[in-house]
């Protein structure tokens, strides 16, 4: 159970994922070496990890989220697949054993992607559910008020003000082959340093602090905190799938998404048409969601749950024996 500083430390690095240690120890009141140990600790240990990631829309990709169907006693064997698939992230088995959920990365151009073709080949598998996330109300991490201590807002903006992040302007800009040994490191360290950028790639420092401004300000280089929930204080995690008619579709995921407890929600392709995740102390906090947070909003027609057994994998992280270990590369 992380404490106070670190949860502010979180937060910090959810609003600037590279802003220096120096500059997060001015918002959350600690000095540079104190923050930069506590960063360290929470690395080492596997709670969490800052990742720079290529933008999917780079590729003519969209987030889709499938649910795979499976005998019990081909769980293990898939599970294992899963978190080698660099098209995969956010892979959990469902309670129960016969369901992973995952989130992909795909073409909408009317091709079937050949990691569903390798998926549906696979033995013990019974069923594939793919949806294709149309909008996501709330990004995971977006308000850490939901997941620990929050900052104040005079120290997010602090954070703004001392180490602005680049606005996307335009469209992703196309990558270059030279650019695979930058993303490479990035991918493993989305805070490495100038030097270690520099070691990674043979390049100089200003032509890597170049090449990242390029890449950030067209959205093409983006970053990610994964984080591990039990380590948080939130071991019971789940998967609600809602359904509402299109006239309240926006009212009721902006709703839901504004719930206490719900850290992403998404409206979807399918029949159940809103996706949402939330993260609990315990079976008893999710009831207490379910009978007091979800059933005061007006306009849901129908629900199933999906109770998170065991994560496997978050954005670039495998999840091993509760601690985060970097994932496979992506291609």
């Amino acid at each position: 159970m992380l404490d106070v500083l670190d949860s502010h430390i979180l937060h910090a690095l959810h609003v600037v994922p590279r802003a220096p240690f120096r500059v997060i120890g001015e918002a959350v009141g600690a000095s540079e070496q104190t923050v930069a140990r506590r960063y360290r600790a929470m690395q080492r240990t596997g709670t969490m990890r800052v990742v720079g990631l290529v933008n999917p829309a780079v590729h003519d990709l969209t987030a889709s989220i499938v649910r795979i169907t499976l005998r019990p006693d081909r769980i293990d064997a898939l599970a294992e697949t899963v978190t080698r698939l660099p098209e995969i992230s956010f892979a959990n088995i469902s309670f129960g054993g016969s369901e992973i959920i995952c989130s992909m990365e795909a073409p909408h151009d009317g091709r079937v992607p050949d990691v569903l073709r390798r998926l549906a080949r696979f033995p013990g598998v019974v069923g594939l559910n793919t949806r294709m996330v149309l909008h996501a109300y709330s990004p995971p991490g977006a308000d850490w008020a939901r997941l620990g201590p929050s900052l104040p807002e005079e120290a997010v903006e602090l954070l703004r003000e001392r180490h602005p992040r680049q606005r996307p302007q335009g469209p992703p800009v196309d990558l270059r082959e030279d650019d695979a040994a930058l993303l490479a490191v990035l991918a493993e360290d989305g805070r490495a340093s100038q030097a270690a950028l520099a070691k990674g790639t043979g390049w100089t420092t200003g032509r890597i602090a170049r090449r990242m401004e390029a890449l950030e300000r067209s959205g093409t280089l983006i970053y990610d905190v994964d984080l591990v929930p039990e380590r948080l204080g939130y071991p019971f995690g789940a998967a609600l799938w809602l359904q509402t008619s299109p006239e309240r579709l926006h009212e009721v995921g902006t709703a839901v998404a504004a719930l206490p407890r719900v850290v992403f929600a998404a409206a979807t392709t399918g029949e159940q048409n809103l996706m949402v995740i939330v993260m609990c102390t315990d079976a008893a906090d999710f009831y207490d969601f379910l009978s007091r947070g979800l059933a005061t909003v007006p306009g849901i027609t129908g629900y199933t749950v999906s109770v998170r057994l065991r994560p496997l994998k978050q954005a670039a992280s495998l999840v091993y024996r509760g601690r985060l270990v970097p994932s496979p590369p992506r291609r």
